[in-house]
């Protein structure tokens, strides 16, 4: 069921980045159609991201480690919003309609440690206190790629159903262990959970370019829309 709320301004929507570069931070392109898609609907953009380290810092071009290297996640976030971002400590579910958090690898780094631990895995703490207000107001979450692994973290007693694409394999697994409910899906598609308002969709854990993940993407942020009354 939708909220319904007044976006006659425009839908409130949240997106968290952890970085910039899909090694070690958010998947650029992930996160580029994320806002390309709520721009083309209107709405309020309001980015965020935490203002510490990033876990690692790798360089792009071999994928290796910068040894000695350290970035903070705000700053490099800042990179993809074009400087319009806040510090994820001032994220404040009361002020908005809708989450949504691209993927990359730095989401199971920096924003939870589900790449070293799995299902026993903890969300940074502003983050799990963002998932959990949003989710007891019943407002929508999308998480793309590899960040419904956050979601089964932080809301694995609720049994959310996702999708890290397939679902035998082993991020699904640990998700699983974790409370999820794990389901397949295409790259161009997404797994609705209406229960828990959520939204999931594989983007680059299947896609091998922009065009093939960005199906899915704006399937999730018109659902997520859609939920918001827009």
């Amino acid at each position: 069921m939708a909220n319904k709320k007044d976006t006659s301004q425009g839908p409130r929507v949240g997106v968290v980045l952890c970085g910039a570069g899909r090694f070690d931070g958010s998947e650029i392109t992930e996160a580029t159609l994320t806002l390309l898609h709520l721009d083309r609907a209107k709405a309020l953009i309001s980015c965020f991201a935490p203002d510490s380290p990033q876990w690692s810092v790798c360089e792009h071009f071999g994928g290796g480690g910068v040894p000695g290297e350290e970035r903070n996640m705000l700053v490099e976030s800042a990179r993809i919003a074009r400087g319009e971002i806040q510090s994820l400590k001032e994220s404040d579910a009361g002020n908005l309609d809708a989450l949504i958090i691209p993927g990359g690898s730095g989401v199971v780094r920096n924003l939870c440690n589900f790449a070293e631990k799995g299902a026993k895995g903890e969300v940074h703490v502003g983050l799990a206190r963002l998932i959990r207000s949003m989710h007891a107001a019943h407002k929508p979450i999308g998480a793309i790629c590899i960040a419904p692994a956050v979601l089964a973290l932080a809301l694995g007693a609720h049994k959310p159903r996702l999708t890290l694409g397939p679902s035998n394999e082993g991020p699904a697994l640990d998700a699983a262990m974790a409370g999820a409910e794990m389901e397949a899906c295409d790259v161009g598609d997404i797994i609705v959970d209406n229960r828990n308002n959520l939204i999931s969709t594989p983007a680059y854990i299947l896609g091998q370019g922009p065009a093939e993940v960005n199906r899915g993407i704006e399937l999730l942020v018109k659902e997520v829309l859609k939920r918001i009354g827009c």
